[in-house]
């Protein structure tokens, strides 16, 4: 049995419908009803009654409930006074980020970092936005760089930073690939290449968004949610795709990122970046960090 298994438990509980609650913890509902069914495996057990319509508790689950919400508040406890008394944890500061942040912010970040902190150790831990946050809420990581979702946890602290410009990741190959610029209408029946809606919103919505707007069909003709993967299928010739303009970081021949022109002020190609953390916790050194991310926060954002 674990603390984020048990946290998982009492969001459903709560809520008695596991769509919301995965929408609260920002994770996808079968990953946590996984995590539901281990921790009924793991105490012998069954806790939740689930039908077609409707989510309850057994008598097992009802009497587990208020033992569980106990538990997870001491645990919450122990860590808030033991960071209070200036513990330092015997362990890296762990950094979750999503892809094209861990290429290209967190680099200058933990550069800049390591310049007024030598001492410091650190560890990234890349994902996407919908595993980054329950790993927060479990203890898992300690600071998370995501797009920040619709619906987000009471218990996580999350900023704005600013916002990634998108670009159109091309063969080299292609009749485009050498221009300064594109328009969505040069794009027009181009096959696409975006991730899963219910995996990377924020990537997919963009895409979507942007052909529509401009009265378009966008014509999807893969879908993949690694920036890695999707580069390598774009090299492939298998099909466009809009990404942040730091996934031109990745090492990928045969790849053109070309700038996609968008009305002037408009927000359109832009994709939000924002930082999380657990509310209530002292952490020196994630303070550090973000002294220092607040300091050079200027400079990040325009190569982004």
């Amino acid at each position: 049995m674990e603390l984020g298994q048990l946290r998982c438990f009492v969001v459903v509980a709560e809520a008695l419908h596991f769509g919301r609650a995965a929408q609260k913890l920002g994770m996808l509902p079968a990953s946590l009803g996984r995590h539901i069914r281990l921790l009924e495996e793991s105490l012998g057990t069954q806790l939740l009654l689930r039908t077609t319509r409707n989510v309850s508790l057994t008598s097992e689950g009802a009497t587990l409930l208020p033992q569980a919400r106990q538990l997870l508040a001491q645990s919450d406890d122990i860590v808030t006074r033991f960071r209070a008394m200036g513990v330092s944890p015997a362990k890296p500061l762990r950094i979750g980020a999503i892809d094209s942040a861990a290429a290209g912010l967190l680099p200058m970040l933990l550069q800049d970092l390591r310049a007024v902190h030598p001492e410091m150790a650190t560890q990234l831990i890349e994902d996407k936005t919908i595993r980054l946050l329950p790993r927060l809420l479990s203890g898992g990581i300690d600071l998370a760089f995501i797009r920040p979702p619709e619906v987000i946890d009471p218990h996580i602290k999350t900023v704005r930073l600013f916002h990634e410009t998108a670009v159109v990741a091309m063969s080299v190959q292609h009749r485009l690939a050498g221009r300064n610029h594109v328009t969505i209408h040069e794009l027009e029946d181009e096959p696409l290449i975006v991730p899963e809606r219910r995996s990377r919103p924020h990537s997919h919505d963009l895409t979507i968004k942007l052909f529509t707007e401009a009265g378009l069909q966008a014509r999807v003709a893969q879908l993949a949610d690694e920036k890695q993967t999707i580069v390598n299928l774009v090299a492939a010739r298998i099909g466009i795709a809009i990404v942040p303009q730091w996934t031109a970081r990745l090492a990928v021949s045969g790849v053109a990122f070309v700038p996609l022109a968008v009305e002037p002020g408009t927000m359109t190609n832009k994709l939000p970046l924002s930082i999380a953390w657990l509310k209530g916790a002292r952490d020196p050194d994630r303070d550090r960090v973000l002294e220092v991310l607040n300091r050079n926060l200027a400079r990040y954002e325009e190569s982004a």
